[in-house]
């Protein structure tokens, strides 16, 4: 074209028109805006004009112009610095950020396009990447570093999405690993360098890490294609602090796209995913449940809105040192609580109550003594080596001084003090923790605990809230009596799971066992009825009372003041005679000091004999015919009181409450059972896609490996957290994708029973000896075909001079001397040859 032509004239003098950039700049633009959102009918439009007179290959004309701009027809790619510049970096710039859409989504035409064209652009591509631009990187070192990530970013689209291995086996041949691999090294240090070891962040465009970590995103999606790349990588990840600061910030996952092929997808990981903690992740790791099919992706997903919220609210607590101190120590300030709970229990049970009248004795000065040094000992340790044990030893000691030199009563109220302080501590790291130090609004659900996923909102109404606000009630009550302290230990029950768990087993199936125990009611209801009907005179007890003008109203004084129907004296005043037993009377007093032990009718009354029944017979073990007066078989209730007693055994202690037990022994093994079951599926099993750890037996992939790098479902997260944080302009082709299935709400992107790992039929090393057998076959054939070349040059050169010396010899020797050569022939035949 004219164009090129023109071009190449302009930069074989390093000048271009600034017009003549401007028109291009701005064609190169609406270009790259035609295929914005990766629209592969403009894709392939721009390519290939079908409706057209004249069919126009944009793609391959954009790439040789970046070939004649870069200096590639005056053979400069070694030498790019002579031919760019401050003036034409913008230019080559939107060159490379318009063959980069020209391949995203993917097209893989376009891609295929590229790679094959004449001018061999992806060496400039190359290029631009791997060598060296001077002078223009000493003066401008940002525009250099443009330029960079611009390239890097061009061939990973090139790359993009594709299933053979023809792209990355031209570019493999095109660079050495170990030059790409300490390009990424020099990136790290330099920034590294720059910011003085301070903390630095992936993403700040034009930045020497930001590009080293392209670079190393290249090289892992090389690698696949690259034993040598491959083992390079390995061997300098551990060793090197670049490599493994590159290492740590990239990931990747496997989605599925629409035609159910899987990719692999290999991405940085955003800086906020830092701020999410470690106590999250248990936590949705053990709580999000399976549907239906047995995945948890629904549920994870769900989830996701609210981790990402959480990771901006500690973020945000980042700029408030004090208070993210406080937050990050949250585990800290609730263990230390309950081991001051702890202490306080055990002052109150052995000093209970307080003598005010004794100091510290000589015994208890030589204790103190003790403590103080051995808390010197401690302090130190703690300060060469800082663990929780050392904190746990200073805390004794001083709680031992303190009551040491102390009275019982002073000691409690220090201790209580610093309990108060220390809860309220803890209540705001829980606050702060949950979003209600972060100012900005958004809109949220709460999750499956009731805690707020987004804004606090929900947190006021929650379990966990009500629980710490009750707790510190409780801290300010023990200071009005030191017995509400013991409501502190039931702190211990929302520690330790297993204790959950004897809760659970009641509550669970609480409507069961409540319908039992009415069950049990009715039935105790029944037998009242009978016993008052028929065994009224047998319910006569031995009770022991102890005569006080103080003492409160007795039960049966009780009775006899709201029962219209007589009391129970009255009905036990005469007592019973019997012909064999003689004569009972409910008046025999034994006297026994101030005490008497009298004998008393416990079924005088209907509601009497409820309560007799409802408290006697079921805490014997042998029913209410433990407590009821022994029959004589004489007698002629004496088969009545036998089914009685026996039904009643029957009936209420062996089916109602064993019911009872039997429902809450077997929602406690259910649970223990069903943890059990979820540790084993949580050990065993993949949590994004399902599979099963007996499907990598005899496989080159680990389960392990396969859970922690492949289907890791934390780097699922943080991929979708990238898509939250990243320019949707700047979205690659599976990106877009994976976004507009979020969009949407559909789960079908993530692998569900499968993984690439397992349908790789070439997993074995072979296929690497093979990939590099052939590179250096393409090697060796290149080498060979040079050295043909230069071969066949010398051969020519060499005929040359053999005819221009014959030349000069025929030139020097007179006709005689031509004859004389040539006796057979004529002179003028001689001379003819000649």
């Amino acid at each position: 074209m004219d164009a090129t032509a023109a071009v190449v004239e302009m930069s074989e003098s390093n000048m271009l028109d600034s017009a003549c950039v401007a028109n291009m700049q701005s064609i190169l633009r609406f270009l790259q805006l035609l295929c914005e959102t990766h629209n592969n009918n403009l894709q392939n439009f721009i390519r290939k004009q079908h409706n057209a007179r004249s069919s126009y290959n944009l793609v391959n004309e954009t790439l040789q112009f970046l070939y004649y701009v870069c200096g590639g027809a005056a053979g400069g790619m070694g030498l790019l610095g002579l031919y760019i510049n401050e003036h034409n970096v913008p230019l080559i710039n939107q060159c490379l950020e318009t063959l980069t859409e020209y391949c995203q989504g993917p097209c893989h035409e376009n891609q295929t396009a590229i790679a094959n064209h004449d001018s061999n652009g992806i060496d400039i591509i190359i290029a631009l990447m791997m060598n060296e631009i001077s002078p223009l990187q000493d003066r401008h070192m940002d525009l250099v570093l443009q330029l960079k990530s611009n390239a890097s970013k061009c061939l990973l689209a090139i790359m993009e999405s594709r299933q053979d291995t023809t792209m990355a086996d031209r570019i493999i041949q095109r660079i050495q690993p170990s030059q790409l691999l300490d390009l990424c090294k020099q990136a790290f240090l330099e920034d590294h360098d720059d910011q003085g070891g301070e903390e630095y962040e992936i993403g700040l465009e034009a930045s020497p890490i930001n590009v080293g970590h392209n670079l190393y995103i290249l090289a892992h999606q090389l690698s696949k294609h690259s034993k040598e790349l491959q083992m390079a990588i390995r061997a300098q990840r551990d060793g090197d602090d670049g490599m493994s600061f590159y290492q740590k910030h990239t990931a990747q996952i496997e989605i599925v796209r629409e035609d159910r092929k899987m990719e692999q997808i290999v991405f940085p990981v955003p800086t906020i995913c830092k701020y999410l903690t470690d106590d999250s992740k248990e936590k949705v790791r053990n709580s999000v449940e399976p549907d239906n099919q047995g995945s948890k992706v629904p549920a994870f997903a769900n989830r996701v809105e609210g981790l990402f919220l959480e990771m901006k609210w500690q973020k945000n607590l980042k700029d408030r040192p004090y208070l993210f101190k406080i937050c990050q120590h949250e585990n800290f300030w609730s263990t230390f609580s309950f081991h001051i709970a702890v202490v306080v229990n055990v002052l109150v049970a052995i000093f209970y109550p307080f003598n005010h009248d004794h100091g510290p004795t000589s015994a208890s000065l030589v204790v103190a003594t003790a403590c103080f040094f051995i808390m010197i000992c401690s302090v130190y340790s703690m300060y060469m080596y800082p663990t929780f044990q050392g904190y746990r030893a200073i805390s004794t000691c001083v709680i031992f001084q303190l009551v040491c030199l102390l009275d019982e009563t002073s000691a409690l109220y220090i201790l209580g003090a610093i309990q108060l302080v220390n809860r309220v501590v803890y209540f705001i790291a829980f606050l702060g923790n949950h979003g209600v130090f972060y100012k900005e609004t958004l809109k949220s659900t709460s999750d499956n605990n009731g805690l707020a996923a987004g804004t606090p909102n929900g947190l006021w109404t929650s379990f966990d809230f009500t629980y710490h606000v009750g707790y510190i009630v409780v801290c300010v009550l023990g200071f009005i009596h030191v017995f509400f302290y013991s409501l502190l230990l039931f702190d211990l029950l929302f520690r330790e799971e297993t204790l959950l768990n004897v809760i659970r087993s009641t509550t669970k199936n609480g409507r069961s066992i409540l319908l039992t125990g009415v069950l049990a009611l009715i039935l105790i209801y029944g037998f009242s009825i009978v016993g008052y009907v028929l065994f009224q005179d047998d319910f006569s007890m031995e009770v022991t009372t102890c005569p006080d003008d103080d003492a409160p109203i007795h039960i049966n004084d009780w009775l006899r003041y709201i029962l219209p129907y007589g009391s129970p004296s009255d009905s036990s005043s005469e007592g019973t005679c019997d012909a064999k037993t003689g004569c009972t009377d409910s008046s025999v007093v034994i006297a026994d000091g101030e005490c008497e032990a009298v004998k008393e009718a416990r079924c005088s009354t209907l509601l009497m004999c409820i309560i007799t029944v409802l408290d006697q017979g079921i805490r014997h073990g042998g029913g209410i015919g433990e407590v009821m007066r022994p029959l004589s078989v004489m007698e002629a209730t004496f088969g009545l009181r036998l089914l009685y007693d026996l039904l009643f055994y029957f009936i209420i202690i062996i089916i109602v409450l064993n019911l009872i037990f039997g429902v809450i022994i077997d929602t406690f093994a259910d649970l223990r059972s069903e943890k059990q079951e979820k540790e084993t599926l949580l050990k065993n099993t993949c949590f994004i896609c399902g599979l099963d750890r007996k499907a990598f037996d005899n496989r080159d992939v680990a389960f392990e490996e396969h859970t922690d790098v492949e289907h890791n479902p934390w780097n699922y997260l943080y991929f979708i957290v990238l898509l939250k944080v990243k320019d949707p302009t700047e979205f690659t082709g599976p990106e877009s994708y994976v976004a507009n299935m979020l969009k949407d709400n559909m789960r079908d992107w993530f692998p569900r029973m499968r993984a690439m790992s397992l349908h790789v039929e070439e997993t074995d090393p072979e296929h690497f000896e093979l990939r590099s057998l052939q590179g250096q076959l393409v090697k060796t054939v290149e080498l060979v075909t040079l050295l043909s070349g230069q071969l066949n040059e010398l051969k020519d050169k060499m005929m040359e001079q053999r005819k221009q010396m014959h030349r000069t010899s025929l030139l020097h020797s007179g006709p005689f001397n031509i004859q004389a050569q040539h006796p057979s022939g004529s002179p003028s035949t001689a001379m003819s040859t000649s």
